[in-house]
Order: C-alpha cells, then sequence, then structure tokens
C-alpha cells in the first residue's frame, strides 16, 4: 500500500540508526570540521542539528553551545543519538522527533542551526527552509551542507536516479543555484559557500541503506550504461564507487526582507 512521504523516510532510516551514527562518510570531513569551527567562534546557547540522521553535527555542536537540540523525523534516529550522547558525556544534547517541514518550537528559539544531508529527503524543500528561518533568532548563523545536483540535465537525471533506487526516501538532490535562491526566499542571506567532491565506496554505500538486490542490479546497470560525460564527472569505478558534489553553505537569519 502506498505510503505518505514521511513515512517512507522514517521508515528507511529507522531500521538503519546504528548504521548511521557508525558511519565513517557521515562521521567525518571537512565540512563537519568547518562547522564546528562556526560554532566555536559564536558560542551559542540554543543549537538545532535539523535532520540529525547519526547525530554527527550534535555532537560537535555540544562542546561548543549550551544546549543542542537534534531533530529527526525517524524516532529510531533520535533514541540513537540520545543513546550516543550519553555514552560519550554530552548531556547538553536533547532529542526532538519531527519533520523539518513543521518544527515544534518557537519562533527565535535556536540561535545557531546546523543540517547536513538531510534536506534531499525533504518533502517539501522550501518549507523546511522557512520554518528552519523562523526557528532562529535574527542575525543567527545557518549552516547548509547537502549533495547538490551538478545542474547539467543528463548529470542531474543519472544523479538522482541511482540515489532513488539506493534509497526510495530521497527526494531530491537541489543545484547549488537553487540552494541560494531559496535560501533568499525563506530570509537568509547567503555568507559564503563551499564546494567539495566526496568520494563513495559502493559496496558501503548500497549495504549501509540495504538496498534490494534488484535496485542494486538496476544501479550498476545505470553506470555501466552512462555516457562517458557522466562516467568521467561521477568518476565511476569499476565497482561502482562513485563520487559527489556536496555545497556547504554559511548563510545568517536576516533581521528583515529588506536587509537580505
Amino acid at each position: 500500500m502506498p505510503r505518505p512521504h514521511e513515512t517512507v523516510v522514517a521508515d528507511q532510516f529507522g531500521t538503519r540508526a546504528r548504521a548511521y551514527v557508525t558511519s565513517a562518510v557521515h562521521a567525518a570531513g571537512e565540512d563537519l570540521d568547518a562547522l564546528e569551527a562556526a560554532a566555536a567562534r559564536e558560542k551559542p546557547e540554543r543549537a538545532i542539528d535539523l535532520g540529525t540522521g547519526g547525530g554527527h553535527v550534535a555532537y560537535r555542536l555540544a562542546p561548543h553551545a549550551r544546549s543542542v537540540t537534534a531533530v529527526d523525523l525517524a524516532q529510531a534516529m533520535t533514541e540513537a543519538v540520545a543513546s550516543t550522547a550519553r555514552e560519550r558525556g554530552l548531556s547538553n544534547i536533547g532529542t526532538q522527533v519531527a519533520a523539518a517541514e513543521r518544527l515544534p518550537f518557537d519562533d527565535a528559539a535556536f540561535d545557531f542551526l546546523g543540517c547536513r544531508f538531510s534536506a534531499h529527503h525533504w518533502r517539501d524543500f522550501e518549507g523546511g527552509l522557512k520554518q528552519a528561518r523562523r526557528v532562529l533568532r535574527d542575525g543567527a548563523t545557518a549552516i547548509f551542507i547537502d549533495v547538490v545536483s551538478p545542474g547539467h540535465a543528463a548529470l542531474d537525471t543519472h544523479l538522482q536516479a541511482v540515489e532513488v533506487l539506493r534509497d526510495p526516501s530521497h527526494a531530491r538532490n537541489y543545484t547549488g543555484a537553487e540552494w541560494q535562491a531559496a535560501l533568499t526566499r525563506a530570509g537568509f542571506r547567503v555568507r559564503a559557500t563551499h564546494a567539495r567532491r566526496l568520494r563513495m565506496h559502493y559496496p558501503v554505500w548500497v549495504d549501509r541503506m540495504q538496498t534490494p538486490e534488484s535496485h542494486r542490479a538496476a544501479i550498476r546497470s545505470l553506470q555501466r550504461g552512462a555516457a562517458s560525460e557522466t562516467a568521467t564527472h561521477f568518476e565511476i569505478g569499476p565497482d561502482g564507487s562513485f563520487t559527489l558534489d556536496v555545497l556547504s553553505v554559511e548563510a545568517s537569519a536576516c533581521r528583515a526582507r529588506s536587509a537580505c
């Protein structure tokens, strides 16, 4: 029976929570280091990790904030994060089950936001960004990190196809231009962006999501049949490993529309 998108997301990640807590590709990276450096610089009172997944943003925020709220749609994810925080002695991390588009917090409740590898799962991308702006105080810093589409039609089609075959909760990887425009409409001012490349080891990538064998075969078929330009851009290897484009965006919550 067909399920609502949010149910698909929660079901996909609910049984895989521990895999994301221990995932090497999620637990480290220059982008995560930069996010922590921003938190260390600003020393927020109340920080939010929007779409916490394995909790890696929350763990980095915790040493620099008075309190951190890790939000995720999947209850199993928030339970895994709470357990890991206790194991690490991070007593200032709390959790909340919620969709990005319906955050159960007061306006201006937080003064720092981190969001990493989450937005491509949101049912309503712009709605989630507007909620992120609503719960931030004026002038607060928000850092969004996600896989982005290269933009070119053929490359975009390949990326979205392999992503949804691997994980049916995937909604869309947006382009950098789409990110900047949507953030502006939501009430943010983009301060800086940083692009990087992220290598995905194919066997680990599909095993982490427990992708069915039929979908794995379809992904490998798409990779083998890809045009040379697509294979070159994604650096598709003999074993199916490939490289993604990732964008980090640092933005501030505008004090007023006219100030954006």
